[in-house]
């Protein structure tokens, strides 16, 4: 894709922030305090059941003496206890569905993060090659490997609470459907997140703390896979090549020109990228997180990433800018692990794909991956599970509607459909019913004709 188009690739929002001391951390990289009453959450909610039924029973009443005049209250009365009613009722279920309570006794207490001790994802691991080579050979039943094929696990996720925009949630079951349906196809596990499983690192600093835990739990999972959940698959049929990878620990995609000689912001993106289950990288995480806590770090933390990377705007550190600036200030020590790709789209920037597909149906096929048939397609500054976004709405969903429908009519077609048009959820016949439905399943089950990316490499 032809860079000019750079300038609009990077999300805006949570990123990552940089480190503001060498203090030894502490035991477990933070000091909090707790404090939990077991069943408090729960007598809460019960408590805001109980409200909610006797307010149902006063409406109730309320139409009952609108419908058959009992009552001798004067309208405005009337009137004000509905819309006493009507507010309580609206409070009580923003309060439920609130991430947290603030009166909840079940709600962790935290203290806030001292900027003097650096922050840790956990306890400090530094035999995790060997521990789990060892656990590899002792578990046989969980192999990294299967039938020669590297254990993949995809890694998506999205807010815990309902999306601002009421239909991103809608957009959001797209996209997971989407991730499933490739997964499916080509043999790899997937990990959909709704939990925030370390409150200091919010937004898109949210995938390091889980990219760890499963690295952790999931020693048969070889390649852990982040994508965005506003990155959709749009060629079906590409593989990645990951036998181009065996001496690599990170595969992001990047321009060697743009990070080392511009040293741009937008060098590469972390909206998709794929982590090898080692040593190595949880020490980059580790290396990495302590640019991430929200609040004062991470607002220092982006002073210094703008101040050191051409283009980049002032606001909070993120985990993009953040991670180009640790691999420029640590080239020797992290680079010879690390794989800028772009031979194909791991991440193709939506606005100049989108209009191009029925062009790419003319003249192409799947398989590709690259600008003529894009394998990801993202959406980044689109934001359809927040309140704002940085193109319009009505673009950025017509676009994502388009997009998942290039991408399921590659699916749709072992069943003989496909939607009537790329902004048309409804589906059309494209092939009669036969007597002989197996040799339907040979010419066009993706599974059966997956094609690998080329094992060279581009810049």
């Amino acid at each position: 894709m032809a860079k000019e188009n750079f300038s609009a690739q990077k999300r805006s929002g949570g990123g990552v922030g940089l480190p503001t001391s060498t203090a030894a951390p502490a035991a477990n990289g933070r000091a909090r305090a707790f404090a939990s009453l077991p069943r408090g959450r729960q007598i809460q909610k019960t408590f805001n059941n109980i409200k909610i039924t006797i307010l149902c029973g006063f409406v109730t009443i309320l139409v009952l003496r609108g419908t058959i005049g009992v009552g001798n209250l004067g309208s405005s009365d009337a009137d004000a206890v509905n819309q006493n009613i009507i507010e309580e009722t609206n409070r009580i279920l923003a309060e439920i569905r609130s991430d947290g309570d603030p009166n909840d006794p079940d709600e962790l207490t935290e203290t806030e993060i001292n900027p003097n001790i650096t922050f840790t994802l956990g306890p400090k691991i530094t035999n995790w090659d060997r521990e789990r080579k060892a656990w590899l050979d002792s578990n046989p039943e969980f192999p990294n490997f299967i039938n020669g094929k590297a254990r993949i696990l995809l890694v998506t996720g999205s807010p815990p609470k309902p999306c601002d925009n009421p239909i991103g949630d809608h957009y959001l079951l797209k996209a997971i459907k989407n991730k499933i349906d490739y997964c499916r196809l080509h043999g790899i596990e997937i990990v959909y997140n709704l939990a925030h499983l370390d409150k200091e690192l919010a937004g898109y600093w949210a995938k390091l703390p889980l990219i760890r835990r499963l690295m952790l739990s999931h020693p048969e999972v070889e390649w852990i896979w982040w994508m965005d959940s506003d990155a959709l698959f749009t060629d079906m049929v590409f593989e990645i090549p990951l036998s181009k990878y065996n001496n690599y620990n990170l595969v992001v995609h990047g321009y060697p020109d743009l990070m080392f000689e511009q040293k741009s912001w937008i060098a590469l993106n972390t909206g998709s990228f794929l982590f090898r289950n080692c040593q190595w990288s949880l020490d980059l995480l580790d290396a990495w997180a302590p640019m991430g806590p929200k609040g004062p770090i991470r607002e220092e933390a982006g002073r210094i990433l703008t101040a050191n990377l051409k283009g980049r705007p002032a606001f909070e550190a993120d985990d993009q800018s953040a991670l180009i600036y640790l691999l420029l200030s640590q080239k020797d020590q992290w680079m010879d692990k690390v794989f800028l790709e772009n031979s194909y789209y791991l991440h193709g920037y939506w606005a100049g794909l989108v209009d191009r597909y029925e062009e790419m149906l003319e003249k192409y096929h799947p398989g590709l991956g690259d600008e003529r048939w894009p394998f990801v397609t993202h959406f980044v500054g689109c934001k359809p599970c927040g309140s704002y976004g940085d193109y319009p709405v009505e673009r950025c969903l017509s676009s994502m509607e388009r997009a998942f429908n290039f991408a399921d009519n590659q699916v749709l077609k072992l069943y003989g459909f496909r939607h009537r048009g790329l902004l048309s959820p409804k589906i059309r016949r494209i092939r009669n019913e036969t007597v002989t439905p197996l040799e339907v399943v040979d010419q066009f089950d993706i599974r059966r004709h997956p094609v690998q990316g080329s094992t060279g490499s581009r810049s």
